[in-house]
């Protein structure tokens, strides 16, 4: 899975209309969230630091929530704007996900081991395995 990261308000106008998920690199407006969702009708989660989602507007939060779009909690460890503008998901982590489920572990369990494993947050674990059903 491909997040778009997004390090500051200008790059918001080249957001491609299939992006599901961006990682906002700034701390965003209630405007900026809302040219985001209108401009990437596909977008299925918006990625945040913790203390940027911490500071997010209440009605930032409801309106992300009508439109169907997750507010994930996170970083993009180790990741090079200036090489390329997308982070990806490793397949390894979804072939670890897959072999964890099929050992029987529980979605709780899986988060807890992936999270110490990956760096990933939970919250954004819980997301990858959501999609995967």
């Amino acid at each position: 899975m491909k997040i778009r990261v997004v390090s500051s308000k200008n790059e918001i106008g080249n957001l491609d209309e299939n992006e599901e998920i961006v990682h906002l690199a700034f701390r965003p407006s209630n405007t900026d969230i809302f040219t985001i969702v209108s401009k990437c009708p596909h977008l299925k989660a918006l990625h945040l630091p913790s203390s940027y989602r911490k500071t997010l507007s209440e009605s930032a939060k409801m309106f992300l929530d009508m439109q169907g779009v997750d507010l994930l909690e996170g970083d993009v460890w180790g990741h090079r704007k200036d090489t390329n503008e997308y982070s990806e998901v490793s397949r390894n982590v979804y072939n670890k996900i897959d072999d964890l489920k099929n050992k029987g572990l529980s979605e709780g369990e899986i988060v807890k081991k992936m999270e110490m494993e990956t760096n990933l947050s939970s919250d954004f674990l819980e997301f990858l395995i959501e999609q995967k059903i």
